[in-house]
């Protein structure tokens, strides 16, 4: 039995970690840091923690949660975590980021899209991206992880086996994203009121959305070269759920069997991606409360292009999922420990 901390523990991938977090047989939550709510109990904040988590909210003191725990989960805005950490903390304690603090390998790339200044730089080499299915081997030995945003996740395991076996042309790939309204997170924002979300759907962040950046570096690493996308995300009316549509033009002629084959190389032994039939489209709503995400293709010989589709819920495989997946291989846990979530239907 480990016991874990949550700094940000109410926000939105704050409280789907508390929930997953009370259904893992192996982690004791002991504590729960909020600065906007101290001393205020949890389910107060959270109705549906009513009789489950009657703690009180703690604030953001990582020196001394890492004295108290064995892993410590931020899910806090950006610039939070690089101001807290120090070699003191991570001497005692993992710590994995949800934030874009590590995720980034270039200093320069990351204060120039997240137009801040990173406090410490010097823990962004070590710092290991925890995309589980890729870098599940160097996952067990961090100290520090850096969670991948919703987008990338998504975005990455839909194209990666692709770019990685050399059949898509990386100077091509165009990425079309859709998500839900939690991905914005629970601060107050006109733009994700009900009248300005329901019945609707618009383009955000065109051409410059924040997770450009991370998706190209992690694509990057699959191709062997650095590459430049266009990646469109968009707002639709739905709490959860992330679809990718993703599109490059083909380096040859290939056939469906082909392009499954390198499909299953990468996830036929893979928990939580799933490799649909041939011509069944990912959907959000076959994911949506569970840590799985749905992939397909289709070949369209026409335009000699293929699409790649993925979809998953963006606050569990996109944020607090993804984040328990990381933390059962840090501590050498079963991987699918405290994730064994069917998805929700209807």
């Amino acid at each position: 039995m480990i016991k874990a901390g949550i700094i940000g523990a109410t926000g939105y991938a704050g409280g789907e970690l508390v929930r997953l977090l009370l259904g893992h047989k192996e982690v004791e939550i002991a504590w729960l840091g909020s600065r906007s709510y101290i001393d205020k109990k949890y389910w107060e904040v959270y109705q549906n923690m009513f009789q489950i988590v009657d703690a009180k909210c703690m604030d953001d003191n990582m020196q001394e949660l890492a004295g108290k725990v064995d892993v410590i989960f931020t899910a806090t805005p950006q610039g939070l975590c690089a101001s807290l950490i120090t070699e003191e903390i991570l001497s005692k304690v993992k710590v994995i980021d949800l934030s874009a603090d590590f995720r980034i390998k270039d200093v320069k790339t990351y204060e120039e899209w997240y137009n801040i200044s990173h406090k410490t730089p010097q823990f962004i080499e070590e710092a290991v991206y925890g995309l589980c299915e890729i870098n599940r081997e160097e996952i067990k030995k961090a100290r520090l992880i850096a969670n991948p945003g919703c987008y990338p996740t998504c975005s990455t395991l839909s194209i990666y086996p692709l770019l990685k076996e050399g059949l898509i042309d990386p100077a091509t790939i165009i990425i079309d994203a859709k998500s839900g309204t939690s991905g914005a997170g629970r601060g107050a924002k006109v733009d994700n009121l009900y009248c300005e979300v329901n019945e609707n759907i618009k383009a955000y962040g065109v051409a410059s959305h924040r997770h450009t950046p991370e998706i190209e570096e992690q694509l990057g690493y699959a191709a062997g070269e650095e590459i430049r996308i266009n990646f469109t995300p968009h707002l639709v009316p739905m709490n959860r759920g992330i679809l990718v549509t993703a599109y490059a033009s083909l380096k040859k002629d290939v056939s469906y069997e082909e392009v499954k084959a390198v499909y299953d190389k990468y996830y036929d032994k893979e928990r939580f991606v799933r490799v649909l039939d041939a011509d069944v489209c990912p959907q959000t709503k076959w994911v949506e409360g569970s840590n799985y995400v749905d992939v397909n293709f289709k070949i369209d010989k026409r335009t000699n292009r293929i699409i790649m589709m993925g979809a998953m819920d963006n606050l569990v495989k996109g944020a607090a999922g993804q984040a328990v997946q990381n933390m059962n291989l840090l501590f050498g846990f079963e991987e699918s420990m405290g994730l064994q979530l069917v998805p929700m239907f209807p």
